[in-house]
């Protein structure tokens, strides 16, 4: 069956870096793109960035363009997302995401704080 852990979150001062990974595994993972995606309490859960299946192609929300990278290892079968210069409100629990077929499938998160 699909899985994907997310790992990597935790507490870190504004202006710092974290580095969140994807553990996938039950599907040809480098076949498919894949998608990071964040949630706070109370709001709908939102895109931060995908990533195309061979990684050429990426694309990024706004509020993280030129602080997040995201990229794959196929061989691992594993997505990551580099985030610098980390502010309070990318506080969040980070989300993988796999779209396969018409079904997402979707990691249990990681919570990301970012404070003083």
């Amino acid at each position: 069956q699909v899985q994907l852990v997310e790992s990597g979150g935790g507490l870190v001062q504004p202006g710092g870096s974290l580095r969140l990974s994807c553990a996938a595994s039950g599907f040809t993972f480098s076949s498919y793109a894949m998608s990071w995606y964040r949630q706070t309490p109370g709001k709908e859960r939102e895109w931060v960035a995908s990533i195309g299946s061979i990684g050429g192609s990426t694309s990024y929300a706004d509020s993280v363009k030129g602080r997040f990278t995201i990229s794959r290892d196929n061989a691992k079968n594993t997505m990551y997302l580099q985030m610098n210069s980390l502010k309070p409100e990318d506080t969040a629990v980070y989300y993988c995401k796999a779209r396969i077929g018409r079904s997402d499938y979707w990691g249990q998160g990681t919570q990301v704080t970012v404070s003083s």
